[in-house]
């Protein structure tokens, strides 16, 4: 017969072998993110492909981080077109920090960034804060002016994080501007000039068709949707030469910041077996029409190559700054560009100080200002943007981090638990 003593040290060792393995098992892996390059005090987008660590559904997946001996739960969300992809928002308190993936309930955050549908605008918010909104239904141009510059699929307003619109459609100089948007200028098409931008020619167009998808969640808010580059045919026909994929992903920004991230991505393909080939032009692309409050005494620009408004017309960069005054307040972006965009470094559109006599501000990323780009009929072409908008000054080294933040995300260390046995 068993002593006292040998039953009460097996119940013991018995009991917190059901306390200890559990909490152990559920560690589904480990993810060391490396800090060293990121900007200090700001935070980092973190994402990893979250199929090639576990095939556990989202449903019992958890993300927390590790402080010494203890775990905090971190809001997250997961990606899926495809393949699963999990993304977070990392501080660089330091060098690195390591999270752990495990088998437990889902965080439920209730802080969710949203992206609303209603009156044929899709609005993205945080909180009661209004930050970009994308319209989809037809705009048409002030009564009494010509209807030919009617449009759809485009942003406006992009919000400063107080409040302020930065963009503006419909200016009386230009009523074909619409906030943030893409056409292109000089096109050619089945051997006719085409031009989507200036839309008082009626040579073409572009529209807004329908959404892939739209999503909100405790990281970011984002929508896909489809755009119709179409060609008004001489024979009163028209006809689509491009299709166009405009993804736009927000993410939410952290309690107290003056600043949040907006991502673009453009995805262009031939709509029929014909090329379509954007002519070098003095302008084209992705354009952004700045608020009327700002002029050549209020307003900057600064170019990563240091040039101003002075002479950034036609130089090549990878980020632009636009900011000014605006209702007792001063905001802004910097407008960057993705290495592997097409001509990268881009080209520049910059107005000129004495624009329209009051210095009117607008900035473009031209990739066709000073060379020929062919788009041929199975392939997809892409270009990636990123704006950090904010309320106050932002400084060229600011402005510098922020776009080796956007092009160079930091590495993951990758240790999976050896008792995982769903990968």
């Amino acid at each position: 017969m068993m002593d006292k003593r040998k039953i009460v040290r097996v119940a013991w060792v018995v009991a917190f072998s059901a306390i200890v393995k559990p909490l152990y098992a559920q560690r589904i892996a480990t993810l060391e993110v490396d800090l060293k390059k990121s900007t200090a005090g700001k935070e980092i987008h973190v994402q990893v492909d979250l199929d090639a660590i576990t095939t556990l559904p989202d449903s019992v997946i958890s993300l927390v981080e590790i402080r010494g001996n203890k775990k905090h739960p971190v809001a997250y969300q997961i990606e899926n077109k495809g393949k699963r992809v999990l993304h977070w928002i990392a501080m660089p308190a330091a060098t690195s920090v390591v999270f752990a993936l495990e088998k437990g309930k889902p965080l439920n955050s209730a802080a969710h960034i949203k992206a609303i549908r209603e009156n044929g605008a899709l609005t993205i918010s945080n909180g009661n804060k209004n930050l970009l909104r994308y319209n989809y239904k037809t705009v048409y141009p002030p009564k009494g002016i010509d209807t030919a510059f009617k449009r759809s699929g485009f942003i406006h307003p992009l919000w400063s994080p107080h409040g302020q619109e930065l963009t503006r459609i419909q200016a009386p100089d230009h009523y074909h501007h619409y906030g943030l948007w893409n056409p292109w200028t000089h096109v050619v098409f089945e051997g006719d000039t085409v031009d989507f931008w200036n839309l008082k020619d009626r040579k073409g167009t572009v529209r807004f068709v329908d959404f892939v998808s739209v999503d909100a969640g405790p990281v970011y808010a984002e929508y896909q949707t489809l755009h119709d580059h179409v060609v008004f045919k001489k024979d009163g026909s028209e006809k689509v030469a491009l299709n166009e994929l405009q993804s736009v992903r927000i993410f939410q920004p952290q309690k107290g910041q003056d600043y949040y991230i907006a991502d673009i991505t453009i995805q262009l393909n031939c709509a029929t077996d014909e090329p379509v080939l954007l002519k070098e032009y003095r302008y084209g692309g992705l354009g952004w029409r700045a608020t009327e409050k700002w002029n050549k005494e209020n307003s900057e620009t600064l170019t990563s190559e240091g040039k101003t408004r002075k002479d950034a017309d036609g130089t090549k960069a990878r980020w632009v700054i636009l900011q000014g005054k605006i209702d007792d307040d001063y905001a802004g972006a910097v407008m960057m560009s993705y290495p592997t965009n097409y001509n990268y470094p881009e080209p520049l559109r910059i107005w000129p100080e004495n624009m329209n006599g009051r210095g009117d501000v607008y900035a473009n990323f031209s990739p066709t200002k000073d060379k020929d780009w062919l788009l041929e009929k199975g392939k997809t072409y892409t270009l990636k943007y990123r704006f950090l908008v904010y309320n106050g000054h932002v400084s060229k080294e600011r402005a510098e981090a922020a776009w080796g933040d956007f092009t160079s995300p930091p590495a993951i260390k990758i240790k999976l638990n050896q008792l995982n046995s769903n990968k």
